[in-house]
């Protein structure tokens, strides 16, 4: 009784890191690819101080056991002590982790939980045949610090189970589409710019359809196939599939499932190079969805992408070029003007002397690609010009990406969800045009693979102009970025560096001071990558 009584504490301390590590292997994509793996490696290789801590127990409970110190009841009161103190230590660390995506508690999480219940009780179960009692603390206190390894292997066990689960949705989605012959299918895809260019076509085509764009960053298997059996219903005449990958042969398994008739490629970037290998891997990923398309299909192709305009094209459907530089794009904007208020632009159709204004509240280029992409296949869809201006009047701005959002003297442009190199200079170049103090807040950009020091250290070169202000999160991970501010020789007094997103928003309200200010929220996962 009073060994499971000393185990109170450290339960709590499981269960509090439990919750943590399954959280993070959800944004991995439950180890995807070894994504959670090769996280888990990195943020055991920072060595913070509860882990620390933990190794340093770890170690203790070795000399105990080895020279057989301690009674049994103060092993038990050190071993409940250490586990509370551990505990603090990590609450009191992550109190200023600023969580953008809270856990989803879904019914994979919860067969997770399950399985690790199961472990957890197994391992316990056999406490009680080890006679040692510093043995079997010394095996609990192993698990805790190896929970992240217990949830991958949580993940392998239940992968057959998973298989199952998947494919009896698959089957009824596929069955679904099958029944609706009349609907009309838009694959969406690029390194960048996707979920903007899905809500942008969305808000167009509903002028005149109803059109059904994946919720949210559904843009994987799964996230498709919940599209199709809980959001598309008989009265969708079109379904716009967002589709993310990060290695080849994704997006060509997603075209399988949704079979789309029309595609955008947004542009081809760096990101995820990591993973993808190569940027030739993530033009051909990219390219699985013109491909994948029908003869009498359409795709829309950026005419300012060279490694679009470059790529050698397995597919005779017809091509739409969207550009602004290249004077031959099928659908150009030219004459774009920014400022805090959103941006206006004239487009000119190939065929059609005419140019048209277009005003929108959104801002970046990006975001005009993302809105030629939409009038191209809206004029391929019936849509008049009008009816096409005042969708885009009224196109809505896009969570975390370039959103403008007040907060009493400061605007906040955020666009803090999964920087790249293109994007990041895009934001930047918006920042630049801001009428008062400008700030840019950031922890650089990541799964850059090789070309992450070089990528960050330029995008520390671009701030120069642009901002006034730099607060970089995390000092390690942005040693690339400071090393390009001090190239071009920011002024370092304007140079602040953070823990953590919280700090850094404290830090604003403090350099402010009541003033006029806009502040570039320039990032990736912060409660992934948070120091």
């Amino acid at each position: 009784m009073l060994y499971l009584i000393s185990l109170i504490p450290f339960l709590i301390l499981l269960i509090y890191d439990f919750k943590k590590m399954i959280h993070m292997a959800q944004q991995n994509l439950y180890n995807d690819d070894n994504r959670f793996l090769r996280w888990t490696i990195k943020d055991m290789k920072q060595l913070k101080n509860p882990l620390k801590c933990s190794i340093i127990v770890l170690i203790t409970y070795l000399i105990i056991i080895i020279l057989k110190l301690n009674t049994m009841y103060v092993t038990m009161i050190y071993f409940a002590l250490v586990s509370v103190i551990i505990l603090v230590m990590k609450i009191r660390l992550n109190k200023n982790s600023d969580v953008k995506i809270s856990l989803k508690v879904t019914s994979r999480v919860k067969r997770l939980i399950f399985t690790n219940l199961i472990l957890f009780l197994m391992v316990l179960f056999l406490t009680f045949y080890l006679k040692n009692v510093n043995v079997r603390y010394f095996v609990l206190f192993t698990y805790d610090v190896l929970i992240n390894f217990v949830i991958i292997l949580s993940i392998i066990i239940n992968k057959p189970i998973e298989k199952m689960v998947y494919l009896s949705y698959k089957n009824k989605a596929v069955k679904k589409l099958k029944s609706m012959g009349n609907l009309k299918v838009i694959g969406i895809t690029g390194s960048y710019g996707k979920t903007s260019s899905k809500n942008i076509l969305s808000d167009i085509l509903n002028v005149k359809y109803n059109a059904l764009p994946s919720p949210k960053n559904f843009n994987t298997p799964y996230g498709l196939i919940i599209t199709v059996n809980n959001y598309l219903d008989k009265f969708d005449d079109i379904l716009i599939a967002e589709m993310g990958a990060y290695k080849v042969g994704e997006i060509k398994q997603l075209c399988n499932l949704v079979k789309p008739k029309y595609g955008i490629l947004t542009k081809i970037g760096t990101a995820h190079i990591e993973i993808f290998g190569s940027q030739e891997n993530i033009r051909k990923g990219k390219f699985e969805l013109i491909e994948s398309l029908p003869h009498d299909g359409i795709g829309v192709l950026n005419a300012d992408d060279p490694l679009q305009v470059n790529y050698k094209l397995k597919n005779d459907c017809k091509i739409i070029w969207i550009g602004i530089d290249n004077k031959d794009a099928d659908v150009r904007a030219i004459d774009i003007k920014t400022s805090n208020k959103g941006t206006t632009f004239n487009v000119i159709f190939k065929g059609d002397k005419n140019k048209y204004l277009f005003t929108t509240k959104l801002l970046g280029y990006n975001n005009i690609y993302n809105i030629l992409a939409a009038l191209a296949l809206s004029k391929e869809f019936g849509l008049s010009v009008d009816q096409m201006k005042k969708a885009v009047l009224g196109v809505k701005s896009v969570e975390h990406r370039l959103e403008l959002r007040s907060a009493g003297n400061i605007t906040y442009i955020d666009d803090s969800y999964n920087s790249n190199p293109v994007g990041s200079k895009m934001a930047l170049d918006v920042l630049k045009d801001m009428p008062a103090l400008r700030i840019i807040m950031t922890p650089g950009m990541v799964e850059l693979g090789d070309k992450s020091y070089e990528l960050n250290k330029k995008f520390g070169t671009y701030m120069k102009g642009s901002s006034d202000i730099v607060i970089l999160v995390g000092e390690k991970i942005t040693k690339p970025i400071m090393d390009g501010l001090k190239e071009v020789k920011f002024n370092e007094k304007n140079i602040h560096v953070v823990n953590s997103t919280k700090e850094a928003f404290s830090l604003v309200r403090s350099l402010t001071d009541g003033k006029e200010a806009y502040c570039l929220i320039e990032n990736d996962l912060p409660d992934i990558y948070n120091e």
